[in-house]
């Protein structure tokens, strides 16, 4: 049997554990598809599963990262939507086709399931997603669109659909707030960004251009300056990165009946501030909707790629490393130090 290398986590303590192994290239059965990856982008997810911060369950000896684009090698006898050649997306959840998700993490990849670190995977043909062959995107802004991308998709349309006109915040300069930025600038909202960094903010303006920047370390009630830049009304959507340590800005920024939608935990709470925010008291008199997120079904995938590739949407890669054990131990590395804008991502031989 011809082979191919596979990285896996044996034991969970450091990036360092990563280890390559030789193993035999899968078969695909009738409903399945080999596909050989191209690129794989990686998220926070990754890190934290690499060091046993995640906290839910996870496979053992786990195939990491969740997110590969590449291209159809073989089809099953029952396969009848793909062909050999085809560019494809691989799904998050490989169960998850419509609606939230009945088992979360146990049929997600990179995490209850095998993931995409490998040069050839086998996928379900029902969990994955083909790639208009005039789309303008590398593999790599390509690989982007499975987690940080619709999840982005989800928090701007899932719920509470963004209405061309309204305002969206994004917090820092990471890959799920940079591709929501590019999503709600082509369709019509008015963007702000918020970061600690005046270098990065310079950046995103450089390179994406919204509307408004605000550095909240020169300026800690952003929620004061946010609701200034709208007039006194209040951002429409805020994508919540932060958490507990900056969920009441949020509610502060929010307008009345506007969506903050949460999908990450990475601030903590101010000692200084001395007290947890009462958020229900403070949700309440906004009447704004909270919303937690994983990601998003296939269905959304779907109409992400959909729209991206007749828009022409192109996304922002900070780096690009090879597949090799080193290269790949330092693109989490460089994920973790925190210091990209856009995404990380890996080059597959």
């Amino acid at each position: 049997m011809p082979q191919h290398t596979v990285f896996r986590f044996p034991t969970r303590t450091a990036f360092e554990d990563l280890t390559s192994y030789q193993e035999d290239i899968p078969t695909p059965s009738a409903h399945e598809v080999l596909i050989k990856v191209r690129a794989i982008s990686l998220n926070s997810r990754d890190c934290q599963i690499a060091t046993s911060q995640y906290p839910f369950p996870i496979k053992e000896n786990l195939i990491p990262a969740s997110d590969a684009a590449g291209e159809i090698i073989q089809v099953g006898d029952g396969v009848v939507d793909f062909s050999k050649g085809d560019r494809v997306l691989t799904c998050f959840d490989l169960n998850r086709l419509y609606g939230p998700s009945k088992h979360p993490v146990a049929t997600q990849a990179g995490g209850g399931l095998d993931g995409v670190m490998a040069q050839f995977i086998v996928r379900p043909a029902s969990a994955v997603v083909k790639v208009p062959a005039e789309a303008p995107q590398s593999f790599s802004e390509l690989a982007t669109l499975v987690c940080t991308g619709v999840t982005a998709w989800n928090a701007l349309f899932g719920n509470t659909q963004l209405v061309p006109g309204q305002t969206v915040l994004v917090q820092g300069t990471g890959g799920t707030s940079m591709t929501a930025l590019v999503l709600a600038k082509a369709a019509g909202a008015t963007t702000i960004v918020t970061s600690s960094s005046d270098e990065k903010l310079r950046m995103v303006k450089d390179k994406f251009n919204p509307d408004h920047c605000i550095n909240y370390k020169t300026t800690p009630d952003w929620a004061a300056e946010a609701t200034k830049l709208t007039g006194g009304k209040g951002v429409d959507h805020i994508i919540e990165i932060g958490g507990i340590g900056t969920i009441e800005q949020s509610l502060a920024a929010i307008a009345r009946g506007g969506t903050i939608t949460i999908i990450g935990y990475l601030a903590k709470l101010d000692p200084a501030q001395g007290h947890a925010p009462d958020i229900p008291v403070l949700a309440l008199g906004k009447e704004a909707i909270l919303r937690g997120i994983q990601v998003g079904p296939r269905c959304m995938l779907e109409d992400l790629v959909t729209f991206v590739s007749r828009r022409k949407l192109r996304f922002q890669i900070d780096r690009e490393f090879g597949f090799g054990r080193e290269d790949v131990v330092a693109a989490y590395r460089a994920l973790a130090e925190g210091r990209h804008v856009g995404k990380i991502c890996i080059l597959v031989d």
